[in-house]
């Protein structure tokens, strides 16, 4: 499958589908046009993942989730103005956030599958780890990283708060498909894992639960805000993106 192809396909998808909207709270679009980055399923960065100061040895290979993979596709969904606007203020997410993070989800879910069905209308085999009944998450590490697999396809690369910064910002959401179709690897244009990060420290003063310092995130610390703060006010919906939002990477590189 050619890459112009597949990126018009995946732009196509998040262009059209009635789930990038939540007409009940105004939110006329969830989602801007995606990036799309292709990694080698046979990059030795795959195997880097499951060192313990990495994320540990129960991260898949590309190959276990899909024997005869060949490519991942990875993709960032750059979150709207609407959406990143809206949270820019101290405190509490907007409305419009923690619909873009559980709704933006459901989007991402139905592009997953979108693409792993034009793969397989093409004859060739697709999963996507995210919708895999082998896909799960323990004490919060994943057994496939999205935003991981980002960075090796050459998408971009971390922060300080540890959400992926890419050439469109951090404010979105990730997702990923491994397939038996050979296709180029994108190029990466980093060697550094904190290579885009200018580490200005606006993320530190956003965040509301203090989790983020100089030194890095405290996942438990965010973690705990969300759910004892944010959710019981926002349930079912949850999310917080302070840190993402009015910050010199919101929506660009810094």
């Amino acid at each position: 499958m050619e890459f112009d192809f597949l990126v018009s396909q995946i732009s196509q998808f998040v262009n059209t589908s009635p789930l990038n909207r939540a007409d009940e709270i105004g939110l006329e679009k969830i989602f801007d046009q995606p990036l799309v980055g292709i990694a080698g399923a046979n990059d030795p960065l795959f195997e880097r993942l499951r060192s313990p100061e990495v994320i540990g040895p129960r991260h898949f290979l590309p190959a276990e989730y899909l024997p005869e993979a060949k490519t991942v596709v990875s993709y960032f969904l750059p979150y709207s103005l609407e959406v990143r606007s809206a949270n820019s203020e101290y405190g509490l997410p907007a409305l419009k956030w923690v619909y873009g993070r559980i709704e933006g989800e459901a989007v991402n879910n139905a592009l997953r599958a979108y693409i792993v069905n034009l793969f397989q209308q093409n004859g060739i085999n697709a999963v996507a780890p995210g919708l895999d009944s082998r896909f799960s998450v323990v004490d919060r590490r994943s057994n496939w990283s999205e935003r991981h697999i980002a960075y090796i396809a050459g998408l971009g690369t971390f922060g300080l708060s540890k959400g992926l910064i890419t050439k469109k910002g951090c404010a979105g959401r990730i997702g990923s498909v491994v397939t038996g179709a050979v296709m180029e690897p994108t190029a990466r244009d980093y060697s550094g894992i904190y290579d885009y990060c200018t580490m200005c420290g606006e993320c530190i003063q956003r965040c509301p639960s203090g989790a983020i310092t100089q030194e890095g995130k405290n996942i438990p610390t965010c973690a705990d805000y969300i759910d004892t703060v944010v959710l019981p006010r926002f349930n079912p919906r949850y999310g917080c993106g302070k840190c993402q939002t009015a910050v010199p990477c919101e929506f660009e590189l810094p």
